[in-house]
């Protein structure tokens, strides 16, 4: 049993054998969660020979309290809000409108640095699969999910080389399918999972968009 990935890019290759069903359908898409998600989606779009884009979720953390989660923004101008926190905490509208329009600037920030001016592509209708490099309590992987609901994918699909047993079965409830290379029960982080974990960075998001991602 494996219990630890050489780098991302191998977790990618390991990661796609278990969506070999998906190779070569024109209803894929592959979605990466940013940063750490691209390389593992570079070589999963790859071998599956499907397109591939990026993206971006930002959490609405409570101003004071930023861990807490109000509900996310995604790429495609998607606001998603944990009613249950901005009843319970009788959270202002104001306050979210100031935290998304915060986030917002990070957003298209980051999409400007990883598309430079390519167009995302469209989700509406199609089989997308969202993938990161590992999930632990699988807050922005959730938030990814809800967004593409919103935005009328057809069915989504969670990949991660590795995820928390959990949050595994967690997830299950909200997306069409996960899938994932090891599911362990000890789960303290997704670094524990990679013999090299180094940062990746924004530059090799945009190397990786701009050689695999939408033309």
């Amino acid at each position: 049993m494996m219990t630890k990935f050489l780098d991302r890019r191998e977790a990618g290759q390991l990661l796609a054998r278990k969506l070999s069903d998906y190779a070569g359908r024109d209803d894929v898409l592959v979605l990466a969660l940013p940063r750490g998600g691209v390389p593992v989606a570079a070589e999963v779009a790859g071998i599956l020979k499907v397109p591939m884009d990026v993206f971006v979720v930002r959490k609405l953390g409570l101003p004071g309290q930023p861990e807490l989660a109000m509900g996310a923004i995604a790429s495609g101008g998607v606001r998603v809000l944990n009613e249950a926190v901005l009843y319970a905490l009788n959270v202002p509208t104001e306050v979210i409108d100031a935290v998304s329009a915060e986030e917002e600037h990070e957003l298209k920030r980051r999409e400007h640095v990883y598309r430079h001016g390519r167009r995302p592509l469209n989700v509406e209708g199609k089989t997308v699969i969202v993938v990161d490099d590992g999930v632990a309590t699988g807050s922005t992987v959730l938030a990814a999910v809800a967004a593409l609901r919103q935005l009328n994918a057809a069915r989504v699909v969670v990949a991660t080389p590795t995820i928390a047993m959990s949050t595994y079965h967690q997830m299950g409830n909200h997306a069409d399918e996960v899938v994932a290379v090891i599911t362990p029960e000890d789960f303290f982080g997704v670094g524990q999972w990679y013999e090299n974990f180094s940062q990746t960075t924004d530059a090799e998001v945009s190397e990786l968009l701009s050689a695999k991602g939408p033309g």
